[in-house]
Formats: structure tokens, sequence, C-alpha cells
């Protein structure tokens, strides 16, 4: 028992006597950490601190980079963006010289829906833009459409008038446009392309169709640089024949012209040229009346094809060298009479047939050699058949089902209308020895050349026209002798082809032609010169291919001769031959 006292003060239990002592409260025992348990748990907890820390600060710094970005563009302008950028190769000459380039040029979009106030936008376009102030734009821009082009490919002017205003809802892509250093000398060869960079014509057009557009269509070639391609031309060289064909067109009061430079051991065009042109730079200049009249024009060629007459016949053997002609009285073929220009009047043999250029010799050569043989000899020279190159051709006029009198008026270039590239191509094999190349505007080796080639006619054969092409320049006699150039060997034949006016041949409409080579001890290459109704140069004289295109030939082959690297020469004895014993 426990005894309490209960006086002032606090209260002392007391123990009383004989009692049992009661047990003191004792304290439960204390956990005591184990050895380094504390500084593993302090590490954990930094640790995820540290981590949770880094994760804030980065979703703070993308906040500040997304707060400094602009609003990412809708899929529709990057489509568009993408899709204008696609890159075109560079197109070069034969010596590295730009014809055709890439550059980046800015155009103007809209998004109308993005647009707060449709006057002010208005007012803001028609201020830059005057033609484009019509109701039509105002709909388009009232509309909820996403993306719309105002005006494409502008200049840094306009786009700069455009970002002063700073009107909501517009906005400027890259766009690729495509320029043409050189215009117009080029521009039939070279092509063009349309708003969105894509090949139309010429060149351009082959490369989209060889391998360019396969890989738009891809996603490849997009904004990326290509590798240049290279073409067959001398610009040095073309811009001789532009210049000298400008000055004919001019001097005759031609209605037009075209020129063609031919390598005849590669078959390469080295120069092309067609007059009236255009700047491929404005490409919506090209019409029809400045076509491409080297490859997309077909022609009666006149006299020209002679040469091809005389060599199928002597190649066949039904026509010998030695042989003569009665060039004394007209043919007729029905009601009409084939006669001669400068006619002689008495026997010719086939050289005198062609250098006085007789349409009765030559229709009777033809008519000895006969129709088959003709008509085949014609096929081996591609002549009727459509000309395969890089650059679409037209097909040729041929007879479906040809008559006597076809066969003798084909025999001196009438019945029968090709492209003058295939006329140029058929004569460079007469100079070559023989071999028919299909002509190209790309760089080919003379083995490419001859690996691709068909020998149309023997090497004698070949050899006798260059002798007979020489003859009719250096002969005074010759139809072709106003082309002859001091220090080279040129040999031409001229083509002085009546066309056809309200259905009848006019005998004071023409369209006349010189073909030529050089030198043609050695041919290099064969030159082409046409001149579409040119008139007199003077009162009193004719307007015949002698009198315009073949002095118009040799003022090309002397400026030509020395950049492609013929050197003149002098010297030469009279009585060389051209013909191998």
């Amino acid at each position: 028992m426990v005894a309490i006292d209960a006086g002032s003060g606090p209260r002392i239990a007391r123990p009383v006597a004989g009692a049992a002592p009661v047990p003191r409260p004792v304290a439960p025992p204390v956990a005591r950490p184990r050895r380094g348990e504390g500084d593993r748990t302090r590490v954990r907890v930094g640790l995820t601190m540290a981590a949770f820390g880094a994760v804030f600060l980065a979703i703070i710094g993308r906040l500040v980079q997304l707060g400094l970005e602009e609003a990412p563009a809708p899929s529709y302008v990057a489509n568009a963006q993408d899709a204008i950028l696609a890159s075109r190769p560079d197109i070069l000459d034969r010596n590295g010289e730009i014809l055709a380039t890439d550059i980046r040029i800015a155009s103007l979009y809209a998004e109308p829906r993005r647009i707060v106030n449709v006057e002010e936008a208005m007012d803001a376009i028609a201020a830059v833009f005057p033609d484009l102030a019509t109701p039509e734009m105002r709909e388009r821009l009232s509309s909820d459409a996403g993306f719309i082009w105002i005006r494409r490919e502008i200049t840094p002017q306009q786009q700069e008038a455009v970002h002063r205003f700073g009107i909501p809802g517009f906005g400027f892509l890259t766009e690729t446009q495509r320029f043409y250093p050189v215009g117009r000398e080029v521009g039939h060869v070279v092509g063009m392309v349309n708003i969105d960079n894509e090949g139309l014509a010429g060149i351009e057009s082959n490369i989209d169709q060889s391998w360019l557009a396969s890989l738009h269509a891809l996603g490849f070639a997009r904004g990326e640089a290509l590798e240049p391609v290279s073409l067959s031309l001398d610009l040095r060289v073309q811009h001789v024949m532009y210049d000298e064909l400008t000055q004919a067109m001019a001097r005759y009061q031609a209605i037009a012209a075209a020129g063609v430079v031919l390598n005849v051991n590669t078959g390469e065009v080295v120069a092309a040229v067609s007059l009236p042109d255009f700047d491929p730079n404005h490409p919506e200049d090209a019409t029809v009346d400045n076509a491409f009249r080297v490859l997309s024009g077909t022609y009666e060629m006149g006299s020209v094809f002679k040469s091809f007459t005389i060599a199928s016949a002597l190649d066949s053997g039904r026509v010998s060298i030695n042989d003569f002609f009665d060039a004394i009285h007209p043919l007729y073929v029905g009601n009409k009479a084939i006669s001669d220009f400068h006619g002689q009047n008495r026997v010719l043999s086939v050289p005198e047939v062609f250098i006085y250029s007789s349409n009765i010799g030559t229709a009777r050569i033809a008519v000895q050699m006969g129709m088959d043989t003709q008509m085949a000899y014609l096929d081996r020279f591609g002549l009727t058949s459509r000309l395969h190159t890089e650059i679409a051709a037209a097909r040729p006029q041929v007879p479906a089902h040809p008559t006597q009198g076809d066969l003798m008026t084909m025999a001196f270039g009438h019945s029968i209308a090709v492209t003058p590239l295939q006329l140029v191509a058929a004569e460079a094999a007469l100079m070559n020895g023989g071999w028919l190349m299909t002509p190209t505007f790309y760089p080919r080796s003379e083995e490419d050349a001859l690996a691709g080639a068909t020998q149309v006619v023997s090497a004698q054969t070949s050899a006798i026209m260059r002798q007979m092409t020489r003859l009719n320049v250096e002969d005074q006699r010759g139809s072709g002798n106003l082309a002859e150039v001091p220090g080279y060997l040129v040999g031409g034949k001229t083509g002085t082809a009546e066309k056809v006016v309200n259905g009848a041949y006019s005998s004071s409409v023409r369209l006349n032609s010189f073909l030529a080579a050089f030198p043609i001890d050695d041919p290099q290459y064969v030159v082409l010169v046409m001149l579409d109704e040119p008139k007199p140069e003077r009162p009193g004289i004719g307007a015949t291919a002698g009198l315009n295109t073949a002095p118009t030939a040799g003022a090309v082959i002397q400026r030509i001769a020395p950049m492609l690297g013929i050197l003149p020469r002098f010297g030469i004895p009279d009585d060389y031959s051209l013909i191998p014993e």
C-alpha cells in the first residue's frame, strides 16, 4: 500500500511498510542507424532531385525555344515549298559555257483563313500588283482555303513592298526558276520549262523524259545540286551561225532562216539555229511562227537532193561517172515540163549534171536508176522515216504510192519533204566514207558513233561525191562558186526550191539552201544554210541559192573554221584529185 499525504504542496507517494515494491517504467530501446546507411539515403535523394531538376530545365528550355520560333508552316505550305524547289541540272555547251541554270526567287502565297481584313489585304495587293485587283481575287481571299498562290516568281522589289504592308496571312516561298544566260541564240535547242520548272521542249524536255522526272516523282533532286549536262553545241559556232543568218535575213529580206553545223565523223550537232527565234526566259513568246525549223519543219529542199540521186545511181552501178545524159529538151510529166534554170541545151556528163544543177539530167539519171532502187537508197539515207534524236522531229512527207512523175521530181528535191537535220545527216554520210550516223545533241566519240553507224554507200562513191561538190565550188561555172573560202577546200551544192502557192509551184517564191562540207579532202564538218523566200539583194539580179545562201555559208565557214581548229592551207596543186585511183 502507498500512503497519500493530504497536506499542502505536491503529493508524494510514499511506500507503506510491508507493501510490495512498485516497478519503475522502463523507456523503449532506441534503434541506432547502421554505419553508412544514412549516406546512401542522402545520395539517392540528391540524385532524384537532380533528375527532376534536369527534366524541368529541359521543359523550360523547350518552351523558350518554341516561344522564339515562328509557327510551323501548315502541311500544304510545306508541300508547295518542296515541290517548287525541284532542282534541274545546269546545261553546258561542249566548252563548259552555261546555257541554262537554276536561280532562287520568291513567290507570294496567301492563307485566306488567316486573313483578318480582306479589304486591307486587297488594298495591299492592288498597290503592288494592280492587275490582281479583281473580284476573282477578292473572292479567293474571302474563302476558307488554307493556301492559294497570289503571284509566282516576283521581283525583290515586289517582295519588299508586300513585306512592308505586314498583312497577316501572306507569306513567301523560295522557288526555283530556270534562267538562260545566252537567251535567244540557243533557245530552240535548249528549250524551255514551265512555271513549275518542268521541261516543255528541246533538251529540257529530253532531260525530264530521260531521267529527271522519275527522280522528282520519287522525291529526289529537290533543292540539291545535280551534275551538269553537257551538250555537243559549241557556243562560239552557234553565235557565228546566228549572227550570219540574222544578217542574211535582213540583206535578202527573207521571212525565215535556219542553219546547222554537224561533225561528219561523230554526228554531233555543233550549231543549230532557227529564225525567227524566241527567248526561253519568256516561254510565252514561243509560237508556231517561231518553231524550230531544223527539226519541226519539213521542206522540199530542191536541188541539194541531186547529191543523193546521183550518189545512189553511181553506188548501185546503174550509172557510171563517164555516162552522158541528154539535157537538150525538157521532160514532161503529164502537162508539166521539167526544164533547167540555167539550161546548157546539150548533152551533159554526170559531173556537169551536178555542177550545172540540171533538173533534166538528174531526172533522166533517176529514170535509168529505176523506182525501186531510188526508193531503197532514200530509205538507206534515212530520208523516208522520222529522225529519232534527243529533240522531237517531224515525220518526212513521202509519196505513199510514188509514180513515174514522183520518181523524176524527187530526183531534184520536189514531191518529198524532209527536216533540215535529216538532210544534213544524209550529206555527212556522203562525205565521211558512206557511214550514216544518227545526229546527236550530246557529246559522242568517233568510236561510239561508228559503232552505231550504217554504211549506206561505198567509200568510192563518197570520194566521187566529194570531188563533185568541190568542182561545184571551185569552178566558176558551178552554182556554188560564191561559197569559196581562200585557204579552205569547200565543197557544196545549191538548192533553189519553188514553193507551193495556191496549189501550184511559184517561180518567184522560193526556199533556198546551200549544203557544204569542209575541208573537202578530209571532211570534218557539214554546214547547211537555208533562207525562206529571199528577195534579190538589189534590182536587176536574181534571188537563187547561189546568190544568197552560198555566200552566207562561205561567211560562216570562214569564221568558224579557226574556232574548230582547222587551219587554212595554201599552195594546193590545181590537178589534185579526191578520188582514189
